[in-house]
This record gives structure tokens, sequence and C-alpha cells, in this order.
């Protein structure tokens, strides 16, 4: 930050807490508002935003603490969007880096979209008899060039990229050391778990290695959730690209089937990846994320289905089938609620005090941890009946990992609620157990295929 900068943004704090103590009695109360700013705005300029950008943005978030703070963003609210649309000059070595950051982005891109296709120089195709390979390997074509983005764009140390290299390379052979048959249930759990447990490797590069920083911690998870979103539209636009293509095509007699399911398909699959992380990083600025908006309004619904999955299991006195497939998708509902509540926590001011949102969610999450009991309940006794298998014991640690964290959640949570618990603790909770779901996802990885005999 240049001495003009903080020369300017030491006026606009100025102005802010003169207008504070013109309305205020208590000096105090200012005082400690501008601490609570100060803190803000740092937080702001180290996710790289302007200083006089972070100011109105801090101001206009303080807003749902204090009502002056509201009324003081309400009349200031045009420099916000005046600085939105006609931001200020960047320094040389910002705008500089701000140039390079979109061919960067495209080389990684293309880098990431044609490693899936070296396989096929060797002869291992996009086929039946190698899908195999494939699933296992996925997220090694894409997510090293993800990670080269954010070492570029964070400017990582040689420390940093040798742990991230490493971590790559154990990732590799735990895909490909083991005989492991296409239609394996080790295979399908590496395809599952590897990803997950490279996806954290991608979170180091993220932070830069400041992975001991719960703030940083948590910004990796908000960048997740905005990077899933970005994905999934950018997916749905590449399905519609694909019709017109295919139809535009068979319209003249030309078959682009072939074309269509070796190249535009995977290749275009694996840049959206880097490409969606992009997006996420060029809208740091905006205000809201999608993330937390769209949590405030899929809490109350998964709230109200929840709620009513158990009431119907009360009243038909049914159990729970323990099939595969309802295994999976049991555990993507606990982990769709676990995304809500850590999108909440990301948005939510911790100095706020509890109100009716985090009383719906402590509703979600007890009614998520009583069905993962149940669950469980029914694994251990399908465990019982018919012994372990691969995929019975991945679910089995998957739920007691998931029941561990719902449940410590919700006594936090209801401290918090009961004014016994600042919310932070709550916070702290979510990033340290982050820890917990790699080291499963590298237990599945490299021990699993050993321990069931690749089966």
């Amino acid at each position: 930050m240049t001495v003009a900068n903080d020369n300017d943004l030491e006026a606009q704090i100025a102005e802010w807490r003169a207008y504070m103590r013109r309305r205020r009695e208590l000096n105090t109360d200012a005082d400690e508002l501008e601490d609570h700013l100060r803190s803000r705005i740092s937080e702001l300029t180290e996710a790289g935003l302007q200083p006089d950008e972070a100011f109105l943005i801090a101001v206009k978030r303080m807003g749902s603490l204090d009502e002056l703070s509201r009324e003081f963003a309400r009349e200031h609210s045009e420099r916000l969007w005046k600085q939105m649309v006609l931001p200020g000059e960047p320094d040389a070595a910002t705008a500089a880096r701000a140039r390079r950051e979109l061919p960067v982005m495209v080389i990684c891109a293309a880098v990431a979209a044609l490693a899936i296709k070296v396989p096929s120089l060797f002869g291992v195709d996009l086929d039946d008899d190698d899908a195999g390979f494939y699933l296992r390997n996925a997220s090694l074509f894409v997510l090293p060039a993800l990670a080269a983005y954010f070492v570029w764009k964070r400017r990582a140390g040689v420390r940093v990229i040798g742990v991230l290299a490493v971590l790559f390379i154990l990732g590799a052979v735990a895909a490909n050391v083991y005989p492991l048959a296409n239609d394996s249930q080790s295979t399908v759990l590496t395809a599952i778990h590897l990803p997950i447990a490279l996806w954290l490797v991608v979170g180091v590069a993220y932070v830069g290695g400041e992975w001991r920083s719960q703030r940083r911690r948590m910004d990796f998870i908000r960048f997740s959730g905005e990077w899933l979103i970005y994905f999934v539209l950018l997916s749905q636009g590449g399905g519609i690209l694909v019709a017109f293509t295919a139809g535009t095509f068979n319209a003249i007699g030309v078959d682009a089937e072939e074309f269509i399911g070796s190249w535009l398909v995977p290749c275009g699959g694996m840049a959206a990846v880097i490409v969606s992380a992009w997006l996420v990083e060029a809208k740091q600025s905006v205000i809201e994320n999608m993330a937390p908006v769209l949590t405030r309004v899929f809490t109350p619904l998964f709230a109200v289905a929840l709620l009513s999955f158990l009431v119907a299991i009360l009243w038909t006195n049914n159990g729970i089938d323990v099939d595969r497939d309802i295994l999976i998708l049991f555990d993507l509902l606990l982990v769709v609620v676990l995304g809500l509540l850590l999108y909440s926590i990301s948005a939510r001011d911790g100095a706020a005090r509890p109100g009716l949102f985090d009383r719906l969610q402590l509703v979600l999450v007890i009614s998520a941890l009583i069905i993962d009991v149940m669950v469980l309940v029914a694994i251990t006794g399908r465990i019982s009946e018919f012994g372990f298998s691969a995929n019975k014991s991945a679910a089995l640690g998957e739920n007691i990992i998931l029941l561990t964290n719902l449940a410590w959640s919700a006594w936090l949570f209801l401290g918090f609620i009961r004014g016994r618990a600042p919310f932070v603790r709550l916070e702290h909770w979510q990033t340290r157990y982050m820890i917990v779901y790699a080291a499963w996802a590298w237990i599945v990885v490299f021990a699993f295929p050993l321990i069931f005999d690749f089966a």
C-alpha cells in the first residue's frame, strides 16, 4: 500500500469517525466501531482490494451491526458505485500483473485441456477399456495446473512449490501403482477421494502456504463454494454448446460425435476448472458472493425437507435401506448440509447477535445429525451381517467424520444462540476440521486398496 493510499484511507476513516462522533454522546462506542472497521479494511485489502474500495465495502457491511454505520453507508453509497464502475488508477506494478493474469490463466487452462489427451499418445484412449485409468487420474490432469495458477498469483516460495510437487506426485503414485480393475470398489473410491485430497492440496497453493491462518483457510472455503457455482454454470453452458455443435454439424451431414466425445467435452471440462477459478478471483471486489446468498435461500428449504423426512420415518416406521446408491445419496445430503453451514459462517458477522436464521441453521444441523446416526446404525448392521467391504468401510468412516463435525457444530451453535459461547469458536472449529477430511481422503486412496486386496 503506497503512502498516498494510506493518507487517502486515513482521511476517509477520519470523515467516518467525525460523522460517528457528531451523532453519538459516547465516544467510546465510536472507538470500538473504528477498531472493528480497521480490522475489516485490513482483511479486504489483504484479499486484493484497493484501500478506498475496502473502506466503502467495510462500512456497508458494518451497517448490519450499527444503525449509524448504515446511515453513513447510505449517504456515501454513490462513492461505492463509482468505485465499481470507474476504479482508480492502480500502480504500475499492479496494473502490469493484472494484464498478465488473463494470459497466465489461458496458458494454465490450455495445459489442463491438453493434459487429458496426453495418455492417448501412448494408446490409452477414452473408452471402456481404459475408463478406470481416466477415473483415477482425472484430478491429476487439471489440479496441478490450477495449483500452478495460484502459485503464480500468490507468488509462492520454493518451499511451498516443493510441498505441492511432493503431494501431487504422491497422488499420481496412489492412482497408478496398484493393480486395480476398472470395476473394482477401490477404483471407484480412489476416483472419489483423490480429487478431495488434491483439492485441499490446491488450497495450500491458494493461501500461498499460509495454511495455519484460520482466516486464509476460511478464504479457501469461500473460494471453493464460489468455484463450484461458476463451474456448474460453465458446464451448463458447455452442454448447450455441445447440443448446438452436434445439431449444426448433423444439419450438413457431418457426424461430430467423435470430435465432441474425444475433444470438446474432456478438454472443455478440464479448461472450465481453471476458468471458473479465474472468474472467482476476478470478482473479489463484488460486495456479496453468490454462495452465501444461495445459502440463505436453501437453508430453510433443506431444513423443511429433512424435518419432513424424519417425520415420514416416524409415521411409516420404515428404516433406511443400506444400498450403495442410497449411501452415496445420504453422504451427499450431509455434505450439502455441511456446505450450507460453512458458507453461512463465511458470510456472517461474528459480532452480530443470533437471529432467526441462526436458529434455522441449528434445526438443519440437528436434523442432519439425527439422519447421520440412523445411517450409521444401518451401516453397522449391514457390516455385522455381511462383513466389511471397501465401500461399506469408506461409508462408515465418512459418516463418523461427518457425525463428529455435525455434533460439535450443533453444540457450539447451541452455545452461541444461548449466549454462552462466541460465534468465532464455530468458525475456528470448521476451518481446523478440514485437515481431518484431507487425512481420511489420503487414507482411503493409499490404504484401502491394500487392506481390501485391490477389490
